[in-house]
């Protein structure tokens, strides 16, 4: 038997950690009554923490940084293929005939 890998939303995520603090109750309660695996609420609150505007980018998004720098290398990469293309027209053009 497979297990399915459950996704939260961002903004179950960024619920779930506010309703635990003003509780008063324990992580493990929370999680209980929520139904969510053991240890995922003070993981979420870490990184949450430790990256607060961009906390949850979302399935398949990146943080701002790194998504700039992907479409920078991918924008890089076709400029070369065209450089390339340009030097070998030059020198076909620039051949002499025979």
């Amino acid at each position: 038997m497979t297990t399915q890998k459950r996704t939260y939303l961002p903004e179950f995520k960024q619920e779930a950690i506010p309703l635990w603090k003003s509780s008063g109750k324990s992580a493990s309660a929370i999680e209980i009554e929520l139904g969510i695996t053991q240890g995922l609420l003070s993981r979420w609150k870490r990184k949450q923490e430790q990256n607060w505007v961009h906390a949850f980018p979302g399935k398949g998004r990146l943080m701002p940084e790194p998504e700039k720098m992907r479409q920078l290398e991918r924008e890089n990469a076709i400029l070369r293929q065209e450089r390339d293309i340009l030097k070998k027209a030059v020198a076909i053009f620039s051949s002499p005939s025979r």
